[in-house]
């Protein structure tokens, strides 16, 4: 007999750290940070088109991983933060670092940027996942912390 609870749907969530963990980079600055973001970012694309990441953090600042949260055109990518904030609660991080690049060079953040990170910021508090930085890369190796400049 088949009952409405039957034709529910059941969600599976899941999270598979990296073996060796220990071996993980552990940040504490934004040049830090950059350098791992940098490092993971596929270079023919950076000046192509508009990517957004976040770095999850456990609570000794080593990087759990790297999430790929969307890729866009040249103009921008939309980047949800309900996905964003689901990446750190399944991998139970306690801290994050957001990463997008601008295809442009130009590295001042627009308004866009701005309210996106706000948003991101105020809903990852309500889980107590505090966000410690937002970083805009370019091109030519260089990039803007909202931390470092204290836009954060």
């Amino acid at each position: 007999m088949v009952t409405l609870f039957n034709q529910i749907a059941e969600v599976k969530l899941s999270y598979i750290p990296a073996k060796d963990v220990d071996k993980n980079p552990i940040v504490s600055n934004s040049r830090q940070v950059f350098e791992v973001f940098y490092n993971f970012w596929d270079l023919s694309q950076i000046a192509y088109r508009e990517s957004f990441k976040v770095m999850l953090l456990n609570r000794a600042n080593k990087v759990i991983g790297i999430m790929n949260v969307s890729e866009g055109g040249q103009a921008g990518t939309v980047a949800d933060p309900k996905m964003i904030l689901q990446s750190a609660i399944l991998s139970h991080a306690a801290s994050l670092i957001l990463c997008h690049n601008h295809p442009s060079g130009n590295l001042t953040p627009s308004e866009a940027d701005r309210k996106l990170t706000r948003k991101i910021k105020e809903g990852a508090a309500f889980l107590d996942l505090p966000v410690l930085d937002h970083l805009i890369i370019g091109t030519d190796g260089k990039y803007y912390s909202f931390a470092d400049e204290g836009t954060l």
